[in-house]
């Protein structure tokens, strides 16, 4: 076992957490840059496939982080990225929680929270950028996410229909020799 790898899972995830103001799907910029730009963990098709199987499997976003941490050290590198994760935000969370009560009437507490809705919109359309980025290598790649982005910006309706529409565009685009 590499502990050294292990610690410095530990750190970037821990330390990532720390910001994650808006949750876990602002962390995924920095956790791309860390896993693939500064370590070389892993590649950009392997962060992009990671973060799609977290996204399709039923359960919180933290698995992706969990993704990672498996593909980098197997169940070990797994176990240190989610405890990583989790373990700073909760003592932040429970933190936050107490105080709370006492801060609701100081005037910087209330510009705080009226600041933080920009801040954390900001982050997660970062995230999508950077996963996007890792993820669409060609014209199908882009015209999908342009087209669910329209489409999600234009309808309320279910997102299986879009998904289902991505599906048999790829499948389409396969045939056509297109991927």
């Amino acid at each position: 076992m590499n502990f050294d790898l292990l610690w410095s899972i530990a750190q970037t995830f821990a330390t990532t957490a720390l910001v994650s103001v808006g949750g876990i799907s602002t962390m995924i910029p920095e956790i791309h840059r860390q896993a693939v730009e500064i370590y070389g963990w892993m590649t950009d098709a392997q962060f992009a496939s990671s973060f799609a199987i977290s996204q399709v499997a039923p359960g919180p976003n933290v698995l992706l982080m969990s993704l990672v941490g498996w593909r980098v050290a197997g169940f070990a590198g797994m176990m240190v990225a989610t405890l990583s994760t989790i373990i700073p935000t909760s003592i932040i969370c429970l933190v936050a929680a107490r105080l709370e009560n006492q801060l609701t009437h100081a005037k910087w507490y209330s510009v705080t929270r009226k600041s933080l809705p920009p801040l954390i919109v900001g982050l997660i359309f970062s995230s999508g950028v950077v996963t996007a980025r890792a993820a669409v290598q060609d014209a199908v790649g882009v015209l999908i996410v342009m087209g669910v982005g329209i489409y999600f910006f234009l309808t309320k309706s279910n997102p299986l229909v879009s998904i289902f529409a991505s599906i048999v565009v790829g499948v389409v685009a396969g045939r056509l020799g297109l991927l």
